[in-house]
């Protein structure tokens, strides 16, 4: 059967990376340390995926920015800390070792620094497979298109030939405005109740229904 798509695209945490609960604490313990208002679990979640001053910009709309850069550099210093507590989704390793070995290019798209982007993929043991990354400090946040604009232009690749996977509304709707197909998965930041309101192609709430699904329809 020939491949629907010749690119896959992958978030990093949440989608790849089970960080979720990494990043929510530091994002609570920020706040603390910062003395701003501790946001509970569900908004802090619910900014994963943007860029860190567009996220505590959606939280703390009303801080003064000396705050919420207090707020940022407490995030960064507790999940620094905490960052060699994430692990992989059971299953990831040995996927993207089989997507390249079918002839798939592979990307990456997070709302992830380059040096923290750097230091994932080299925890990982298989950021040598991506053919491209793109992260907060080479473009726009997401929702913003250019990071799936530039990879795709990178490997010369059209929209309809290429997937972004991720688990927060703001991949998929990064998708949407680059005007290519997602997927979504439940199992990171955010429900399924959210995600399919982006209209992705389908919606998993394992990375094994994920894996199967594309190995079946990829």
């Amino acid at each position: 059967m020939p491949k629907q798509f010749d690119l896959l695209i992958f978030d990093w945490d949440g989608t790849l990376a089970d960080s979720a609960r990494t990043i929510v604490n530091a994002i609570q313990r920020g706040s603390r340390d910062a003395g701003a208002p501790i946001p509970d679990d569900a908004a802090a979640r619910g900014v994963i995926g943007l860029g860190l001053p567009e996220a505590l910009l959606k939280l703390f709309p009303d801080l003064d920015e000396q705050t919420r850069q207090r707020v940022g550099e407490g995030y960064k210093h507790h999940y620094h800390a905490n960052e060699h507590e994430v692990s992989l989704f059971d299953g990831v390793e040995d996927a993207m070792q089989a997507y390249a070995d079918a002839g798939f290019m592979l990307a990456v798209a997070t709302g992830k620094g380059r040096n923290g982007l750097n230091r994932a993929m080299e925890m990982s043991g298989f950021g040598h497979l991506f053919h491209a990354t793109r992260c907060v400090d080479d473009c726009f946040s997401k929702p913003h298109p250019q990071m799936l604009e530039e990879i795709m232009d990178e490997l010369g690749v059209t929209p309809d030939k290429a997937v972004m996977i991720g688990d927060s509304e703001f991949d998929l709707q990064m998708a949407r405005n680059a005007r290519m197909p997602s997927l979504g998965v439940s199992y990171g930041a955010m429900p399924e109740e959210k995600l399919i309101q982006h209209a992705p192609l389908a919606c998993f709430d394992s990375f094994a229904k994920l894996h199967a699904w594309l190995n079946e329809n990829a």
